[in-house]
């Protein structure tokens, strides 16, 4: 492998996806970094159409684990904007494709194998060819491998090993300024005062816990976690509805959904001593600084695919006979899943976690 790198001056990495999906990837990220370290890394990657940046980019930014990006157009399927694409990558002259796309289906993957090579590209790595390395492996205790693990596994041939639990698996490298911004928005809650962080967000309907199940948690919280300050998190587009559940807290709070970056935002989310809210972009930051989690899953994936990382967070999920249908809204069992999940059993866990912590020994 210390040879292959050596003759790589460019690596180009495939992955789509927007804040948890490049959360994830971190380890396989690293990896590829560690195996080709003098290589340009260049992602090819989605863009936000509102700011005509890459999503990853807002994670990625400081890591040094890329260096560019070309944009893949979501929905490609003219021949032009293939064309376009594959004289973008062409231009760009990869000596090495690692591909770290989300499992579409074998056929999809010899397609992507064969415009790959088609660019130019001599050397592809991680394309999963097999069924094996498409689908996340049963585990004994019935759930499913986590995505950042699938990454990896079909990394390994080429690559080798990595761990996940390594401390600096999920290192996301924030700076001072960053931590700095993150004290400064929390204002009086950067006082010392314990603080539980939440966020509301969710891209598709069928994860979402609904408003009346978030005010009364928030109400049943606050009447129990007294001297607690809160924290919402998330978009801009959560703003509104963070503000109205914040009424339902009595004590001190501040929304900063939108206000600040993603990485500022993980920052913020490292004074928390408990975070809480959906399957989501927030949670999987949470995760990768070490917060521990209560995390409210809808079954639309399989259990344990997109659970955060790590083993000190608690996941409420319903294992229903429709588990992983993917859907984005459900018509015909109206979000049984999620709906089936109690106030009082996300209550419980956040108090869990509180009391867990206020045993533990202090560090020395």
């Amino acid at each position: 492998m210390t040879h292959l790198a050596e003759s790589i001056g460019r690596v180009l990495i495939y992955r789509l996806g927007s804040l948890g999906d490049t959360v994830v990837a971190l380890p396989a990220l690293k990896l590829v970094a560690s195996a080709f370290p003098t290589a340009q890394r260049w992602l090819l990657t989605n863009f936000n159409s509102s700011t005509k940046a890459a999503p990853m980019a807002a994670v990625l930014e400081g890591t040094g684990l890329v260096h560019g990006y070309i944009r893949y157009p979501l929905g490609l399927r003219d021949v032009g904007g293939l064309i376009s694409l594959r004289r973008e990558i062409r231009r760009f002259r990869p000596d090495v494709l690692v591909y770290l796309a989300a499992p579409r289906g074998r056929l999809k993957a010899w397609r992507d194998a064969l415009f790959f090579r088609a660019c130019g590209i001599t050397r592809l790595i991680g394309v999963p060819y097999s069924m094996h390395q498409q689908r996340p492996a049963m585990l004994s205790k019935g759930g499913y491998e986590y995505e950042g693990i699938r990454l990896v596994r079909c990394l390994r041939p080429a690559l080798g090993e990595t761990r996940l639990d390594a401390p600096e698996a999920f290192d996301l490298s924030l700076s001072d300024l960053e931590r700095r911004v993150a004290t400064t928005a929390l204002g009086s809650l950067a006082d010392g005062r314990p603080l539980l962080m939440a966020s509301v967000g969710a891209k598709v309907d069928v994860k979402d816990w609904e408003d009346r199940n978030w005010a009364a948690l928030v109400g049943r919280l606050g009447g129990q976690l007294r001297g607690w300050g809160l924290c919402m998190v998330g978009s801009r587009d959560d703003r509104d509805r963070s503000s109205a559940l914040l009424a339902h807290w009595p004590g001190a709070s501040v929304n900063l959904c939108g206000s600040l970056s993603v990485r500022e935002s993980a920052a913020v989310l490292d004074h928390a001593q408990v975070y809480v809210g959906h399957d989501s972009g927030p949670m999987h930051l949470a995760a990768a600084v070490g917060t521990p989690c209560v995390a409210i899953f809808s079954s639309r994936n399989l259990p344990g695919e997109w659970f955060p990382h790590g083993h000190h967070h608690r996941v409420h999920y319903k294992p229903v006979e429709c588990l992983g249908c993917k859907l984005d809204v459900c018509l015909e069992k109206q979000k049984m899943c999620i709906r089936s999940i109690s106030v009082h059993e996300v209550e419980e866990s956040v108090l869990q976690i509180v009391n867990a912590s206020a045993l533990a020994p202090e560090p020395n």
